[in-house]
């Protein structure tokens, strides 16, 4: 009844305002699938109802991370010894506040469960290791046994997988995953519910009718039942007045209203389909979700999940702090994957790709000898050990050349060269002679490097320069 619900201030924004409704389970004897959102022959369509919530960042923030785990299920797994050194460079890139406060591993092959202890051994506080695992009394014994803390479950939300996919209803999919959470709660291990597929859910006749449930057994147990928001489809938008299933916003706003999850048990897993895995990860943050679970290099299932790179840039324009973060580990990890693992970097890829921060057209390039902030993003020498670069082509001029010379060489000051220095006007002429002759492609740092030493013999200087 309208008239029974309580009236309470919101410490927050200190308003009066009605408390909450329930939201009990709808439980429908035919799949709602979101048709009108989802027809399968059209491209999806994103409607709006203009329904605005209100932001609610919370003062701590955190990223997750599942490179061992969905990272590893689109590409040959990783050795044992790869996943420690990966793990040592998370645990530098975390910082000391452990900004990256989790790693999820998998449990089914001796070569993780090694990994698992190795990493264990550590003894780092941050990322803490945890699981993933099949809902099975068996595999929670195995949690236990390894000594983790926490585990992640599997729990398909949307009536495609309901349906289609476990052959059940909305009430005997529900009661067989709270007896599956119960049983994990039984041995004392805190589960971490994976919403898979939510933003095809029926959020308000499932998503928060089970989560509300969930809640209630973490009160019983005393034990945190997190809940991770899965965007498996990559669906989710954030465009303000978005209908739900699809609004992002929107379900944060469900999940921590009308569901009574706690920002620090709420996280967001996102995919990049239709490119928005990081700007959808972002709006959790803004709305209301502590964690964001990512990947290294955004590597996972299909077109991948969100960057962990990414969401580190993030947090710093969000909490105008790194927090301690050492970001140029991002680059040894670029180099570690590449070198190492022999994993390939699309060369446009921000912060780690070749080209990232390289500048082509001749007029940017003498902008960039003029003052580097006018073409780079931020001081990328500094936070990624990457200065900003010039590729020399037809169109790099003097100043392309010149600001190549010193950012190669990492030549400053009274060192280094500018556009009118006889070393980079003999660098032109050759590169001109290339052009001229045809050429079509970017000149390689092999070739300049040659022509270079070339030039420098010709002229006889001295060879303490520019090495």
């Amino acid at each position: 009844m309208e008239e029974s619900r309580k009236v309470i201030l919101n410490p927050q924004n200190n308003l009066l305002q009605l408390e909450e409704h329930l939201y009990p389970l709808v439980d429908v004897t035919r799949p709602n699938t979101f048709r009108n959102l989802f027809p399968y022959d059209e491209i999806p369509k994103i409607a709006f109802n203009d329904r605005i919530v209100p932001h609610h960042f919370p003062e701590k923030i955190w990223i997750t991370d599942t490179t061992f785990r969905d990272g590893q299920q689109s590409r040959a797994p990783y050795t044992t010894e790869q996943i420690v050194t990966i793990f040592d460079y998370l645990h530098r890139l975390g910082g000391p506040k452990g900004i990256i406060k989790q790693s999820e591993f998998f449990l089914y092959s001796k070569k993780d469960r090694d990994a698992v202890y190795k990493c264990m051994e550590k003894g780092y506080e941050f990322p803490e290791v945890t699981s993933w695992i099949r809902a099975s009394k068996k595999d929670f014994e195995l949690v236990k046994e390894i000594g983790l803390k926490e585990t992640g479950i599997l729990v398909s939300c949307s009536d495609y997988h309901i349906f289609y996919k476990m052959k059940m209803t909305r009430r005997e999919v529900m009661n067989h995953y709270l007896s599956v959470v119960r049983e994990c709660l039984e041995t004392g291990i805190a589960p971490r519910c994976h919403l898979e597929d939510i933003t095809r859910s029926d959020i308000h006749g499932f998503v928060i009718p089970f989560c509300l449930e969930l809640m209630k057994l973490s009160e019983e147990y005393k034990i945190p039942v997190k809940i991770r928001a899965c965007d498996t489809m990559g669906y989710g938008v954030n465009f303000p007045g978005a209908v739900i299933p699809r609004s992002v916003q929107g379900i944060i706003y469900g999940l921590t209203t009308h569901a009574g999850v706690p920002s620090e048990m709420l996280e967001w897993h996102g995919h990049n389909d239709f490119y928005k895995a990081v700007s959808n990860s972002t709006t959790a943050w803004l709305y209301g979700a502590c964690g964001i679970n990512t990947s290294l290099f955004g590597i996972g299932e299909r077109t991948g999940n969100t960057p962990l790179e990414a969401m580190v840039f993030e947090y710093a324009q969000l909490k105008g702090t790194l927090d301690g973060m050492d970001t140029t580990v991002i680059t040894e990890l670029a180099e570690y994957f590449t070198k190492e693992i022999g994993y390939h970097i699309p060369p446009r890829t921000p912060f780690v790709g070749k080209n990232f921060n390289v500048t082509r057209a001749g007029i940017h390039a003498d902008g960039l000898l003029k003052n580097e902030e006018i073409y780079n993003i931020f001081d990328t020498g500094k936070f990624l050990n990457r200065p900003a670069l010039v590729s020399v082509s037809n169109t790099s001029g003097l100043a392309g050349i010149a600001h190549w010379i010193n950012s190669y060489f990492k030549l400053k000051g009274n060192d280094a060269v500018d556009k009118s220095s006889p070393v980079v006007v003999k660098v032109k002429e050759w590169v001109d002679k290339e052009y001229d002759e045809g050429r079509v492609t970017v000149i390689t740092d092999e070739e300049l490097i040659q022509i270079i030493n070339d030039v420098k013999s010709e002229m006889s200087i001295g060879e303490n320069k520019f090495q």
